[in-house]
Parts: C-alpha cells; sequence; structure tokens
C-alpha cells in the first residue's frame, strides 16, 4: 500500500471513534469522507480480529478510561519534549496523572465544580510544597497536618474524597520534583495546569455524552450480577463440599455487586440534583430498578441445594436450573455491553426456550412435592420476563426515590471526629506514617526520599488485612517493572523510544488499576523510570533506590496498622454480627410490611433495609478475609467467623428468597403473616442474645420450628407451603447463629 493510503486505517478509526463517542449526526462531507475511507480499508474491517477488538475496546470502560488519560497526556507530553522541555512535558504529565486518579463520577455540572475545586486545591498544595522545601522541618509538619485535614473534608462525599486524594497525591509529586525544578514557581503552575487540561479534554468528552457515566456505572452492575449468577449456576446440582465454596465465594462477589448499586445510586443522585425533572433520568431508573430486582431474585436461596440435588426426582431439573442461570447471566453481560457500545439489546431465544422446559417439568409434577423448586422456577422465570422488557415489575410511572444522606456538611464533619469512626483513626495513622517517613528520608539523606512517603500513600489501608495485601503486590510490582523496565529501556534508547514507552506505561497503568492492583504498578514504575530519564537521563540509576524507599515505606505501613490504634477484626467480630442480625430483622419487618400493604407505594424504606442488611453482611465478609491474614496471636475465633460467616450470608438469602416473592396472593396469607411475625420476634431475640450476656431462649426457637412444620404438614396450598418452608429455614439458620454468636463471649480456644 502506498504511503498516504498506510493512514487511511488509521483515519477511518478515528472517525469511528469521535463518532462513537459522540454518538451525534456529522455533517454530510464527513461521513462521506468516512465512507470513502471505509472502501479503501474494507479488506482490513473483514478480518475478524479487528472487529472483535474494536467491540472489546469500547465494552471495556477501564480501556475508554486509560485512553482518555493517555490521549491527554500525549497532547500535553510529545510537542514538550520534542521542543525539548523534558521538564515541563513530565511535571504536566503528573499533573494529568493525578487529575485522572482523583476523577469523581458527576453530572457535567458538578464535574465543572470538582475541576474547578481540584485545580485551586492541586495549586495551593504544590505552592506550599514549593516554598516550604527549604525549611524540611515545617515541611513535614505542614505534610502531616493538612493529611489529616484532607482526609477528614473527604470523608464528607466521594467528590471531596477524589479531590483530596488528588490533592495529597499532587503535593508529593511536588515534593519528587522540587530537587529538578528550573524555578521554585514552576510546579505550582504546571502540576495543576496538566490536571486542568485532562480535566478539560475529560469534560469535553462528557459534555458530548453526558449519560455515559450512567451507563458505565449501570454496566459494571449488570456485570458483577452476571458474574454473581455463574457462580450461583455451581450449585445446580451441588454437593455439600461443593455447596460451602461456592457459597463462600458467592459472599465474596456480592460485596462487589453491592458496592457497583452503590456507585450508580450515587451517580443518579448527583444528575437528579442538577436536572429540572426525571424524565431524561427515567430509563437509566428503571435500569437500576431491574438491576435491584435481578440481584434480590439471585441473592435468593430457597433450601439447601445439597439437598434438593441428593433427590433424584429433582436431579433433571436442578440441572436444568443451572444452565438457565448461566443463560440469564449471559442475558444479562448482553445488556451489559449494550449499554456501554449502543448496540440494541436481543433477549435470548435460546433462555425462553430453557425456562419454558423448566416451567413444563414443574407442571407435570416431575419433581419431589415437598421441594420449594416451583418458587425457584418462579424466580428465574420472572428474571426471564423482567430481561425481556427490560423493566422491573415493581417500576411505577412515577420515578421511584432514591436514598440518600441529608446531613449538612457541618454534621458529616463533626460525625467524623469521634473516636469510634474509623476514618479518623485512618487519618491520623497516615498523617505519623508521613511524619516518620518523610523524617527517615531527611535523617538518612535517601536519594529521592519521597517515594517512601509516596508509598506509605498507596500501600496503608484502613485494616491490617488490606495493608498486607497492598504491601506484597507494591513490593511484587515495583520489583517486577523496575527489572522490566531496565531490560526494555535499553532497546529503546532514543528520546521518541522512551517517550512512547512512557505513554504506554501510562495507559497500561490505568487499563489494570482497577483490575490488578499490581500489574498497575508493574507500569507505574516504568512510567517513573522513564519520566526520569526523560528529565535528567538518571531514571535507571533511580531504580534501585526506588526499590529501597519503596520496601522503608511498605515497612512504615505494616507497622503503623499494627502499632497505631489497630483495629482487629476478631475484636469487632461480636459487633459486626450483631449489627448483621439488626439488618436482617430490620429486612426481614419491611418484607412483612410489604406483603401488607398495597404495591402502589414507593417501596423505599424497603429498598433502604435490604440494601443496609446486604451491606452489613459484606462487612462480615471482608472482617473474616481480613482475620484470615491477621497476626496469629490476634486471629481469634477464626472458626466462628467462618461459620458465622456462611450462616449470616444463608440468612439474608432466605430472607431475600420471601421477599422475592411478596407479589404471590394465595390463600392461608394470614396464617403466614402470623407465623412470619413470630420469625421476626426470634430473630430480634437471637440479636439481643448476642449483645447482651442473656442467653438465647433456643427451646422457643424450637417450638416455633414445631409449629411451622406442622403447618406446613396440614397446609393444603402449595405456595403457601413453599413458602412456610422459607420461613422454617430462617428460623433454623437464626437459631444457629444464636448458639454460635454466644460463644463469642467465651475466651477463645483458637
Amino acid at each position: 500500500m502506498p504511503r498516504p493510503l498506510c493512514l487511511l486505517p488509521a483515519f477511518h478509526y478515528v472517525l469511528t471513534f469521535v463518532q462513537e463517542t459522540a454518538r451525534v449526526p456529522f455533517s454530510h462531507q464527513t461521513i462521506m469522507l468516512n465512507r470513502v475511507v471505509s472502501v479503501w480499508t474494507a479488506p482490513l474491517r473483514r478480518k475478524s480480529w479487528y472487529e472483535s477488538a474494536r467491540r472489546a475496546f469500547w465494552r471495556n470502560p477501564d480501556r475508554l478510561m486509560a485512553a482518555k488519560a493517555t490521549l491527554a497526556m500525549a497532547c500535553l507530553a510529545i510537542p514538550l519534549v520534542l521542543a525539548g522541555y523534558p521538564f515541563f512535558a513530565v511535571s504536566l504529565s503528573l499533573g494529568a496523572l493525578a487529575g485522572a486518579l482523583s476523577e469523581t463520577d458527576d453530572h457535567p455540572r458538578g464535574r465543572i465544580r470538582s475541576l474547578a475545586l481540584k485545580v485551586v486545591s492541586f495549586a495551593v498544595s504544590s505552592l506550599s510544597v514549593s516554598l516550604l522545601s527549604p525549611y524540611p522541618v515545617l515541611l513535614g509538619l505542614g505534610l502531616a497536618l493538612s493529611t489529616i485535614v484532607f482526609l477528614l473534608i473527604g470523608g464528607l462525599s466521594e467528590r471531596y474524597r477524589g479531590v483530596t486524594f488528588g490533592t495529597i497525591l499532587v503535593g508529593i509529586y511536588a515534593m519528587i520534583g522540587a530537587s529538578i525544578s528550573p524555578a521554585w514557581y514552576w510546579q505550582p503552575v504546571l502540576l495543576p495546569s496538566g490536571a486542568l487540561f485532562y480535566g478539560l479534554f475529560s469534560l469535553l468528552l462528557l459534555c458530548i455524552h453526558p449519560w455515559r457515566l450512567l451507563e458505565e456505572q449501570l454496566s459494571r452492575g449488570f456485570q458483577a450480577l452476571a458474574r454473581y449468577m455463574e457462580l450461583k449456576a455451581e450449585l445446580f446440582p451441588s454437593d455439600e463440599l461443593i455447596q460451602a465454596k461456592v457459597r463462600h465465594q458467592l459472599a465474596l462477589q456480592n460485596v462487589r455487586v453491592v458496592d457497583a448499586l452503590d456507585r450508580c445510586k450515587d451517580v443518579l443522585n448527583s444528575y437528579r440534583d442538577v436536572l429540572p425533572d426525571d424524565a431524561p433520568l427515567t430509563p437509566y431508573l428503571r435500569y437500576f430498578m431491574l438491576l435491584q430486582s435481578l440481584h434480590e431474585r439471585a441473592a435468593s436461596s430457597h433450601e439447601r441445594y445439597d439437598l434438593l440435588s441428593n433427590e433424584s426426582a429433582n436431579r433433571d431439573l436442578m440441572e436444568g436450573i443451572g444452565q438457565a442461570l448461566l443463560q440469564l447471566a449471559q442475558a444479562v453481560r448482553l445488556f451489559a455491553d449494550s449499554l456501554l457500545t449502543g448496540v440494541p439489546y436481543r433477549h435470548p431465544v435460546s433462555l425462553g426456550w430453557t425456562i419454558n422446559m423448566l416451567n413444563d417439568q414443574v407442571a407435570q409434577g416431575r419433581i419431589k412435592d415437598s421441594s420449594d423448586l416451583p418458587l425457584l422456577v418462579n424466580n428465574i422465570t420472572r428474571s426471564h420476563r423482567s430481561m425481556q422488557t427490560l423493566s422491573d415489575e415493581f417500576f411505577r410511572s412515577i420515578a421511584p426515590r432514591l436514598a440518600r444522606d441529608n446531613r449538612s456538611l457541618r454534621r458529616r464533619f463533626l460525625d467524623q471526629l469521634t473516636w469510634s469512626n474509623p476514618r479518623l483513626r485512618y487519618a491520623l495513622r497516615l498523617s505519623s506514617c508521613f511524619l516518620v517517613g518523610f523524617a527517615v528520608s531527611e535523617l538518612l539523606n535517601l536519594r529521592k526520599g519521597e517515594w517512601v512517603v509516596l508509598t506509605c500513600l498507596f500501600v496503608l489501608q484502613s485494616s491490617y488485612g488490606e495493608t498486607r495485601r497492598r504491601l506484597f503486590q507494591r513490593i511484587l510490582g515495583t520489583i517486577t517493572g523496575v527489572v522490566g523496565g531496565v531490560l526494555l529501556i535499553q532497546l529503546l534508547p532514543t528520546t521518541e523510544g522512551q517517550l512512547l514507552f512512557m505513554l504506554t506505561s501510562a495507559y497500561c497503568f490505568f487499563a489494570w488499576l482497577r483490575r490488578n492492583y499490581s500489574v498497575s504498578v508493574v507500569f507505574i514504575t516504568t512510567f517513573v523510570l522513564c519520566a526520569f530519564n526523560l528529565v535528567s537521563s538518571q531514571g535507571v540509576n533511580l531504580m534501585l533506590p526506588r526499590i529501597i524507599d519503596t520496601l522503608i515505606g511498605s515497612g512504615l505501613s505494616i507497622l503503623a496498622v499494627r502499632l497505631l490504634w489497630p483495629d482487629w477484626q476478631s475484636k469487632r467480630l461480636p459487633v459486626l454480627i450483631n449489627d448483621a442480625l439488626q439488618k436482617n430483622a430490620a429486612y426481614f419487618a419491611a418484607i412483612i410490611h410489604e406483603y401488607r400493604r398495597s404495591f402502589d407505594d414507593d417501596d423505599l424504606p424497603y429498598r433502604i433495609a435490604r440494601r443496609a442488611a446486604h451491606r452489613a453482611d459484606n462487612a462480615l465478609v471482608l472482617a473474616w478475609q481480613d482475620i484470615q491474614l491477621e497476626p496469629g496471636k490476634r486471629r481469634n475465633f477464626t472458626s466462628q467467623a467462618f461459620t458465622l460467616t456462611y450462616h449470616n450470608h444463608a440468612l439474608l438469602s432466605y430472607i431475600s428468597a420471601f421477599g422475592a416473592h411478596r407479589q404471590q396472593q394465595h390463600a392461608g396469607a394470614a396464617e403466614m403473616l402470623s407465623i412470619a411475625d413470630a420469625v421476626l420476634f426470634a430473630l430480634l431475640h437471637a440479636t439481643d442474645s448476642a449483645t447482651e450476656h442473656t442467653p438465647a431462649q433456643r427451646c422457643d426457637i424450637c417450638d416455633l420450628l414445631e409449629q411451622i412444620k406442622v403447618a406446613m404438614q396440614t397446609s393444603q396450598q402449595p405456595v403457601l407451603k413453599q413458602k412456610l418452608t422459607l420461613l422454617y429455614n430462617i428460623a433454623d439458620v437464626t437459631r444457629q447463629i444464636a448458639r454460635i454468636s454466644g460463644a463469642l463471649k467465651e475466651p477463645p480456644n483458637d
């Protein structure tokens, strides 16, 4: 192909990129030009790898974010490096990097306010460092005190959290670059300018397509839910060992789903605060409600699936349910992709065939009479129909309300000033770590000792377990990045080659940041290597000091989280299980209220109670994870923690199943609700016995279980019998949790 024609595929790709990003009509001339280019590039685009790569790129928000940040940095760095001003190029790129890391998901108007606040904060932070650099004592004290203030301000909202993190990061970047800056005023100008350029570039793309943030967050939620369904499909059929393993994986995946739901709600609220009415938001509110209802049904458990699998009469239906869940997960993934790519969603026909087969088997009675499989098939059928219509069955003509934090900023700030607040302890811990790390770098006269402080910022987390994970990830990633970067830099000795390597590292860093922290550290290390090589040709020589500083910063972080007001999860376990039981009881009470109310009313209290129960369950799951990483002397109640986590998630799943069928009308509802009230009383009593030094009235729960058994045996209504089975499971798990939680009051044996 002649040289000018070699540029045509790239030109076509750029036009397609802008068109798909903007989703707005172009001029007739532009469209015709793109068609001409399409004719020349048709042989290339017919290749399956090209189309697959293009679709994979568009449906991955991380890659789009990486491309956006890298493009902004390239626009800043390439002209200046080629013009012979590498320091200015690198400083602007670091500002853009900090701006991208601190970017928040917000409506364009909110993004403007956030950007203005960010630029001012970055300027103040970098200017303070430049002015205090000749006075190390004042600089260290200022760093420590400002860290506390910034972290507490970051606790006010997600918008402030991003800005304050970026402000701390820019301050450390200014400390690193102070010794190579041509003049003291350049960094306070260049770092905020880089962040401003990236912010304006990102804002421009967001204004072109203002709904992209909502689509990305909803897509992440549906992707997380699809993974949850895939894991749950492994339970059909399963034995006891498989069930224990899969339920643990489901509890961990549920953390990701609930986190995604919370982020979707926050973004929806930020748009709602700006828009004059909810009409433009109606499709996204409908998708959000759909995501919640699908999650509730997916999180439901109707019976121990290992027991159902042991019944030969249920075996075929169990395998069919597993296949239906896998196909439903694939449908959810397809819809998540359609949100990002703009390709209309087409519901899989094969899923409808599978659902019809399952309902036929239930109608023909090919199951054990006493099982809850009909309720489970009904759950999957409703999820299938919801995906067909892309609407939650409870979605009203009036847009539903969403929960929000209505406290004033002053009230939120004051609420953090209590010792029980983990953010205050984290702020003090990180501030102390910064102070010690800065003192060590000054006293030992470490070369680029500011990297010690930078390592503390990224490694030190609010809990010991998370800090320990970050420690190994940071050290492994840094060493790998140094070794690989030093080898690759020898192959790219020219300025252009190192600039290309730096931008490639920036892209890979952002692309891997959410998926794998260790891999992202590898690429940020090679980015730093290239940056210093461009500025002072000392990138390779600084890699050994970087490894040493990383080891020192990691060591300080693990010591800080272990010695300074440690928050051992084993000590928090009784509080966490009590909170989980309280939230489960409130959720169960909200479900009972839903059975008794009209479905024309808004169900916001029900949704708030449900989300609170899932957050409490997630806190218990994360505590169990951290307990396994804590020091041996602190690793108390290990077996009890696992058992409580397992049983609490099972309890939440049974309660979710009872709530998922709240719309079904049947005879005997009054009797069922009377038993439900008794189960709620037992759950509340188990909550009290977990906190107070009073024994749980196990005999009362046993009597209740016998009462439910009798009601199940005498009931002639299949649906009523199945719901009574759910109530029996809720009461039985409550009895087991009350028994185990009572052992937490005794001295640990392990």
